[in-house]
């Protein structure tokens, strides 16, 4: 009697227990595996279909396949740009597990890809402008810094460059052969980079302010030994017949006549400083360039070079208008 019983036992388990071979109900593990052998034949169409005929997990049953099959639909489909259909499947995924950390991540790039442009650039704005705000504003020190360094450089080289002595002017020549035929940037590089080598230690700020102000100090000296030769030698000779030393007449007759002609090359020169600042990032300084390129290697949103981009094109439009209203001024008395 008990071998009967464990006889029929047996015969009835089959059909009662293994759901697998209940007629009609797909095989999901197979299901599964022919959609990844498709994705790897790179037939993504037939992919799909393939993962969406995976059953739902009925109540106890794992649902990995399922969440499985489904999550790679939904890639195959954000790749494709179909993110309707791709937020679909990720909410199928999240009725069953709220927590699914692939779903809710998928979903929230979703959610980013269908937000408009415009919006996205807003947002990244609200988000990083302070800090590229601020890091502006250590482009404006330099700038200004340099604004005041050069000219004063600038005009002492030009005058020794004009110098009758000719060690003097052999002296000062060189000076502006070696920082205009040699790149900025090397010469930060030689600052920041070589001058330790010779015991000479400078942090970032003080090699930066150092190498703009002496190559500007070259470029400016050119600009203005061209304005003080070109204004006419007779008032020089006008100076010295009513008793003025060389050097008097430089400062009160020469020098301030260039001021109308110097402006717009000047300006020119001060408004490529602006952008040459940038630079100075390649020394280790936080300046606004040095800014942005952290932000966009730490998120890849070219958005913000695009909002640097805006704020260089700010501030060199405020340099231009604003030194050509002091042409404009300068050459008040001028006949136009």
């Amino acid at each position: 009697m008990l071998i009967s019983a464990l006889s029929l036992l047996l015969l009835i388990t089959p059909a009662g227990v293994l759901p697998a071979d209940v007629p009609g109900k797909p095989d999901q593990y197979e299901l599964l595996s022919q959609g990844t052998r498709l994705v790897q034949e790179g037939m993504l169409d037939e992919a799909v279909e393939k993962f969406m005929q995976v059953p739902p997990p009925v109540p106890g049953e794992d649902a990995g396949v399922f969440v499985r099959s489904r999550m790679e639909a939904a890639r195959i489909l954000f790749s494709k740009k179909d993110f309707r259909a791709s937020a679909g499947l990720c909410d199928e995924i999240l009725c069953i597990l709220p927590d699914n950390i692939d779903a809710n991540n998928l979903a929230r790039q979703i959610r980013v890809a269908e937000t408009p442009e415009w919006l996205k650039f807003l947002k990244d704005m609200k988000t990083y402008l302070p800090t590229l705000v601020k890091a502006t504003s250590m482009t404006l020190l330099l700038v200004f810094i340099t604004m005041a360094i050069s000219p004063v450089g600038g005009l002492f080289i030009a005058l020794g460059r004009i110098s009758r002595n000719k060690a003097v002017s052999s002296v000062f020549w060189f000076y502006i052969w070696i920082f205009r035929g040699t790149p900025l940037l090397l010469q930060l590089f030689f600052i920041y980079y070589g001058l330790p080598s010779l015991g000479i230690t400078l942090d970032p700020f003080a090699a930066a302010v150092m190498g703009l102000g002496l190559n500007y100090s070259a470029y400016l000296a050119e600009i203005m030994r061209g304005g003080i030769e070109s204004i006419d030698a007779g008032q020089m000779e006008a100076a010295k017949a009513i008793g003025m030393t060389y050097w008097q007449a430089m400062r009160r007759i020469i020098v301030p006549q260039t001021y109308k002609r110097l402006v717009p090359p000047v300006g020119n020169e001060f408004i490529a400083l602006i952008k040459d600042t940038a630079l100075v990032s390649t020394i280790a300084m936080v300046e606004l360039m040095r800014a942005a390129n952290q932000i966009f290697s730490a998120t890849f949103n070219v958005y913000i070079l695009a909002q640097a981009a805006i704020i260089y094109l700010v501030l060199t439009s405020i340099f231009t208008v604003s030194f050509r209203k002091l042409e404009d001024r300068l050459g008040v008395y001028e006949n136009r």
